[in-house]
């Protein structure tokens, strides 16, 4: 082919494609459906971004470019041909893209399967701009029930500074529609909101108007808020369920009636909660469901003590007959944090006789969720132990949702898929068909940790931030078969100029840090570990009792809570003593070896991916991996020093010592470095307030890395003074 020829027919080529974003794309839907109609108000606002013209489907259906059918449409009952055959094998939240006949076809299991075929357009869309290259698939989701947990700032668990100052944010309804867009991009389905009492703030109690401490006109603000709410929610195809602790009322409650605030287990109590609950359905249309956690204030400390069966029979005379006597079926979440007893729990629930299943939430791995992907801990019971009577008979009439908590990292982004898709991998089975995740003491409102104004901050809220956390969890749950290729696509939506595969495998090897620092040190509830910090306000385990920071010594007698892995002190003394061990088991030298190797690797990325015309949002992510490999460039060098260090206590090698001594010192400089990374972009920020349990240091208020060098300093001082261990105990 002449070069002349070449060129006529690159020019008609570009002549064509001009042509063609300037035709009419009708798209077809039932238009008195409000999710189709905004799912199909957000597709075509994408196509007139890329240059289509937006028509909308006269009278003459056949008119149309873009269909959009759910199951039971009535298009597809009278078609009684391929697309009502298309649509049979989809389950309720999937869908299809079907080309036919120069048509384009969305099909879903329900219509909120439609609106995630509708996202999918959208994303290829957004990639490409380019109608005529999009490629037919269908998706099913893993997980059926994919929810966020949030918890609420007012009457909230967590009272205090951290918490406060989100108040005027979470009643902006403007920061809401922006939320339920980021979870329908995500393909969540559930949002739990969560606090110690909800009715004051959404009703007045018919039979006790003074449980409120609001007058008619701040409480008719309130159940607007909650109305309008729960509405954009409903449109998005979003459930809402409040969540509450129990036993709780209001202190106006407590003083207009003659109550205890917490722990009144009267049937004044009792029958102010039942009322409530039924009123709250009733008044509240779009609400979907209620949540109840038998813990904290049911006598689960001090005296006197409810058992298992007095929990539950509570719940059953305020929540379940509640339910019962409301005007309308909602859907139900029984948590199994303290619940103590399955057969129990399973009585209540064959009792409430839900229209449909309950959702039964398992805190896996406890208050850590990111550690390991192997379950070690839950919380049904104080001591954390496995309770397989939860799921074992398999239940018909609930499943389990496992809740994946994050008290680990609320300030640097985080992001493995790796992580994800094992998880879910190994914990789908016959009874799983859920998962929660969110925080306790971190409201992903207002980023109080950053310094703001600052070039870098290009977002509005927290959880803008952190997208990827979000975009990773809420699209692997729906499809952890979705490719890191196509997940990455999130980064060159932010950052025109950047490698979104680097970006990605960049994360995923700097995410790492905080998930082996979580399975190697045993942590139970919130403040025994908070990774980011590398932090043990409350250790579960041995205690130096010198500060929250987790000191080398500590780090040595410490348990793993993954049984995979070998702590510090068992793993010496079994080389001392000449033991062997399964070589399975990951050793501290092992671990530190692979968490330098994935820091490294990363490090090596952001070489490449740094320049001098970086978007400064695209900097931020940048110095929050490299922050993520230098805190964990530490942990290895702790680890190797710890190893050092007890090796010394068992032989009294000098040489050993003289080992700690210098990987601490190199501890040291990787502290350092953490700080530089993160002094110019990160204020003291308020730690999650201890709440209702006495803070254990009064004096720690706030956080910052650049609060710990001493800290990290005193370690070296700690192995100077050794000495040797005289009388070793026997290994297990």
């Amino acid at each position: 082919m002449n070069t002349n020829l070449k060129v006529a027919l690159a020019i008609l080529l570009v002549l064509l494609l001009s042509c063609d974003r300037q035709e009419r794309i009708r798209i077809c839907f039932d238009t008195s459906s409000e999710l189709l109609s905004y799912g199909a108000g957000k597709l075509g606002q994408h196509l007139e971004e890329a240059g289509y013209t937006q028509g909308s489907c006269s009278t003459d259906i056949s008119s149309g470019d873009i269909y959009i059918y759910s199951a039971g449409s009535p298009e597809l009952v009278q078609d009684n041909g391929f697309l009502s055959g298309q649509i049979q094998d989809l389950e309720v939240d999937g869908y299809k893209i079907i080309r036919e006949n120069g048509k384009i076809y969305i099909l879903g299991g329900s219509e909120r399967g439609c609106l995630y075929g509708m996202m999918d357009v959208i994303e290829h869309i957004e990639d490409s701009g380019d109608l005529a290259a999009l490629e037919e698939r269908q998706v099913d989701p893993a997980i059926s029930f994919r929810a966020i947990k949030f918890n609420l700032p007012w009457s909230p668990y967590r009272p205090g500074p951290a918490t406060e100052l989100h108040l005027k944010t979470c009643r902006d309804l403007d920061f809401w529609e922006t939320f339920l867009d980021m979870m329908v991009e995500n393909r969540f389905n559930a949002l739990s909101l969560w606090n110690t009492h909800p009715f004051p703030y959404m009703i007045r109690a018919t039979n006790y108007p003074d449980a409120t401490p609001f007058d008619d006109q701040e409480l008719a603000q309130w159940q607007s808020f909650w109305r309008s709410l729960f509405k954009m929610a409903k449109v998005r195809g979003i459930e809402t369920y409040m969540v509450n602790w129990n036993i709780v009322v209001s202190p106006e409650f407590a003083g207009a009636y003659g109550a205890e605030v917490h722990f009144d287990q009267s049937e004044l109590v009792k029958k102010y909660t039942r009322e409530s609950v039924t009123q709250l359905i009733n008044e509240y249309e779009d609400l979907t469901g209620l949540g109840v956690t038998l813990a904290d204030w049911m006598g689960n400390w001090g005296e006197p003590k409810m058992t298992s069966l007095e929990r539950e029979s509570w719940i059953e005379e305020t929540f379940v007959e509640g339910m019962a006597n409301a005007n309308r079926k909602i859907k139900f979440i029984h948590r199994a944090v303290l619940a103590g007893d399955p057969m129990e729990m399973r009585r209540i629930i064959d009792q409430a006789d839900m229209t449909e299943r309950t959702v039964v939430e398992v805190k896996f791995n406890w208050s850590h969720g990111h550690s390991s992907p192997y379950l070690s801990l839950t919380h049904s019971n104080d001591d954390g132990t496995i309770m397989r009577g939860f799921w074992d008979p398999p239940p018909e009439n609930y499943f389990i949702a496992w809740t994946i908590r994050n008290e680990d990292f609320f300030v640097l982004r985080w992001g493995d898929p790796d992580f994800i898709r094992k998880h879910i991998e190994l914990n789908k089975h016959e009874y799983v068909d859920g998962y929660f995740v969110g925080s306790e003491g971190y409201i992903p409102a207002v980023d109080y940790s950053h310094l703001d104004p600052h070039p870098h901050k290009t977002w509005d809220y927290a959880f803008q931030k952190q997208w990827l956390f979000y975009h990773l969890w809420g699209r692997l749950l729906y499809n952890p078969g979705e490719t890191d290729e196509i997940l990455s696509r999130g980064f060159s939506k932010r950052y025109k100029n950047a490698d979104p595969g680097a970006l990605m495998e960049a994360h995923s090897l700097a995410s790492k840090v905080p998930l082996a620092i979580a399975s190697f040190y045993k942590s139970t509830w919130d403040f025994t570990l908070y990774s980011e910090g590398f932090m043990s306000a409350w250790p579960t385990g041995f205690d130096d009792e010198k500060s929250p920071f987790i000191s080398l010594e500590e780090l040595i007698r410490h348990e793993t809570l993954d049984s995979r892995y070998l702590d510090i002190w068992t793993y010496c003394d079994l080389k001392h003593r000449g033991i062997e061990y399964d070589d399975g088991l990951i050793d501290p030298w092992q671990l530190a070896r692979e968490l330098e190797e994935h820091c490294r690797s990363a490090l090596s990325i952001l070489d490449a991916l740094r320049s001098a015309e970086s978007d400064p949002g695209l900097e931020s992510e940048l110095d929050d991996i490299e922050t993520w490999c230098y805190l964990g460039f530490y942990f290895a060098d702790k680890l190797r020093a710890g190893i050092a260090a007890a090796t010394f206590k068992l032989s009294y090698e000098q040489g050993k010592k003289e080992e700690a001594l210098g990987y601490l010192e190199k501890c040291v400089l990787h502290w350092e470095k953490v700080i530089e990374l993160t002094i110019d972009r990160y204020a003291p920020m308020p730690y999650v307030s201890m709440g209702h349990h006495e803070p254990k240091w009064p004096a720690f208020t706030s956080f910052h890395w650049s609060h710990f060098l001493e800290e990290v300093q005193a370690d070296l001082d700690y192995v100077k003074q050794l000495g040797r261990i005289k009388n070793l105990p026997d290994v297990q």
